[in-house]
């Protein structure tokens, strides 16, 4: 068996002994129901902890291409004609190049497609015809009420569903932001910041001024003499800067929004992938008078694929925003809104968030 690894690799070992292992599934080294090695084997001839070698294989389990079996050990699961672009099947004759275009996500970050899969099957079997209605307006009941007992249990943010608004992505939820507050005031956003937000709220016509940031977040002077009313912050791990506003640098955004009566839009994107053992407090969860916006989305939670975002608004916003925007219909369809509800509802989602942090606490 040979399990030698690039020890000056800058790709984590559990990842490069993950990436042999499947290399070898897939061409057949173990076929399907072969036994794999023992970990201890596998850590022997690898010159690998046993701890690193059973990451590697927790990943292939949950990668589906192998399954444990009680006191007999790992037996591979994978069968070629299971997937696309393999010769066995039939869609063999498409051409590589169709599949090659995409980029798969990093299997340590995206939660495990065989939890999508059986969730999936799961809310078909559970729904049936319902998931080809509609969804309501603002998203269905099931994620927003998920997302509310969520949020509660995790981040301190107690909200009802009403005001709970569901979208495809952020960057949907940032242009009903500007529609709902309107163009006649500025908007702040951090410099530098996620170029999109820039962007969108340019197309929707409303006025920027950029706000520097320094090591804690915006600069005071900057906030000091800003002519805006709307301030979009992202207060947990700012892109492409990285940077983190403390507990001091949040307070005096609040009061910013307090003393101009003016409101904050909390874009919290990544902020439960903290590798501290306490989760960020959100601008949302510490407001006592301030108007807060907060959005955050499961793109980088869940996978790339699944764009999906949600707003919650203050309450005394919720009525203005059923006037002017409550009829558009929500724009992700009904089927992954509940396959997400299934994901919050059963464990999987928090369960997936504790790994990943572990995997960031382990790489640094």
């Amino acid at each position: 068996m040979n399990f030698s690894l690039d020890t000056g690799s800058n790709i984590p070992a559990y990842m490069q002994l993950y990436e042999k292992l499947v290399k070898d599934i897939i061409e057949g080294v173990y076929s399907f129901g072969n036994k794999l090695p023992s970990k201890r084997t596998i850590a022997v001839d690898a010159g690998l902890s046993l701890i690193t070698v059973e990451h590697a294989i927790d990943l292939l389990c949950e990668e589906g291409y192998i399954d444990a079996r009680q006191r007999s050990g790992y037996f591979v699961i994978y069968r070629s004609g299971d997937f696309l672009g393999n010769a066995d099947h039939p869609a063999a004759s498409a051409p590589a190049k169709d599949y090659q275009e995409y980029k798969l996500p990093d299997v340590t970050r995206t939660i495990s497609y065989t939890i999508m899969a059986k969730t999936m099957r799961r809310v078909i079997q559970n729904y049936g015809e319902k998931i080809l209605v509609k969804s309501p307006n603002h998203g269905c009941s099931e994620l927003r009420n998920e997302i509310c007992l969520y949020l509660a249990r995790s981040r301190g943010i107690r909200v009802e569903p009403s005001q709970i608004i569901i979208g495809s992505g952020a960057e949907y939820l940032y242009g009903l932001v500007v529609q709902l507050l309107g163009t006649e005031e500025y908007y702040a956003v951090e410099d530098p910041c996620y170029e999109k937000i820039v962007s969108v709220y340019q197309a929707m016509g409303a006025r920027l001024e950029k706000l520097k940031l320094s090591r804690e977040g915006i600069s005071s002077k900057e906030l000091s003499s800003s002519r805006a009313r709307f301030l979009h912050v992202t207060p947990f791990h700012s892109y492409p800067g990285g940077i983190t506003a403390g507990i001091s640098k949040k307070h005096e955004y609040l009061r910013w929004a307090e003393d101009r009566d003016g409101i904050l839009i909390e874009d919290n994107y990544d902020s439960e992938l903290t590798i501290s053992s306490k989760p960020e407090e959100p601008l949302y969860a510490m407001a006592d008078k301030a108007k807060v916006i907060y959005i955050n989305t499961f793109s980088k939670t869940v996978a790339p694929s699944m764009r999906i975002g949600y707003m919650i608004l203050p309450e005394c916003l919720q009525d203005e925003f059923d006037k002017k925007l409550g009829f558009y219909s929500c724009t992700v369809p009904i089927f992954e809104q509940l396959v997400l509800a299934e994901l919050i509802r059963n464990g999987d989602f928090e369960r997936h968030i504790n790994k990943v942090r572990r995997i960031r606490r382990q790489e640094k």
